[in-house]
């Protein structure tokens, strides 16, 4: 999976390429759906959720520029696969997942994956995590009409957030740098993902 579609479609970061190899995708989807684990698309995993396909993870984490000792803020843990790989890679992770029964299946997985580090949180994502503000990379998993202000208020100096920006249907993938009281906005092409729902969100 990772040499064929991820390192072979540009995604260079050895952190996030050794990240991947580390953890077993398989943990983190469906027991019906085991056999499609490894494929390069996203798959259910319930409540109307998905596991996202290995590439789009190995993007979306290696434009984090990730450090060993960055805390990470994550918006909907869905199953917990993109929370294992930041964890992999940071020293703390927080995940926000709206639905209860998806944030115990993430906590879950994370633990049958021995995966520490990651704090699974249930709560609306997109008013952030403000206890333990500020983060040095936000990552939203979700579509979102526009990045929600909490989450750029909690962006530490030098942080990066990425999320995907949009319609329902189709978003861009942004990156936003906080540099001071700026922002830069940089922007990776066209992806698809559920809605986030929440109060700076889709109301449904």
């Amino acid at each position: 999976m990772v040499e064929m579609q991820i390192a072979a479609r540009g995604i260079k970061d050895e952190r996030v390429l050794s990240a991947m190899r580390s953890v077993p995708r398989h943990i983190f989807v469906p027991e019906e759906a085991r056999a499609a684990a490894y494929g390069d698309y996203p798959l259910p995993i319930g409540h109307g959720q998905t596991i996202s396909q290995p590439y789009i993870v190995a993007m979306m984490t290696s434009l984090l520029e990730i450090r060993p000792q960055d805390r990470v803020l994550e918006i909907g843990a869905g199953s917990g696969y993109q929370a294992a790989i930041l964890g992999r890679l940071a020293q703390e992770v927080i995940s926000i997942e709206r639905i209860p029964e998806v944030a115990h299946l993430a906590e879950k997985n994370l633990a049958t994956a021995g995966i520490m580090g990651v704090r699974v949180i249930v709560g609306d994502g997109t008013l952030g995590y403000p206890d333990l503000a500020p983060y040095d990379a936000v990552l939203i998993t979700a579509a979102t009409p526009s990045v929600p202000s909490p989450l750029i208020d909690q962006l530490a100096e030098g942080g990066r957030l990425v999320a995907p920006v949009g319609s329902r249907d189709l978003q861009e993938l942004v990156r936003l740098t906080r540099k001071g009281s700026e922002l830069s906005r940089e922007f990776f092409g066209g992806v698809v993902f559920v809605p986030l729902l929440g109060e700076h969100g889709w109301e449904h």
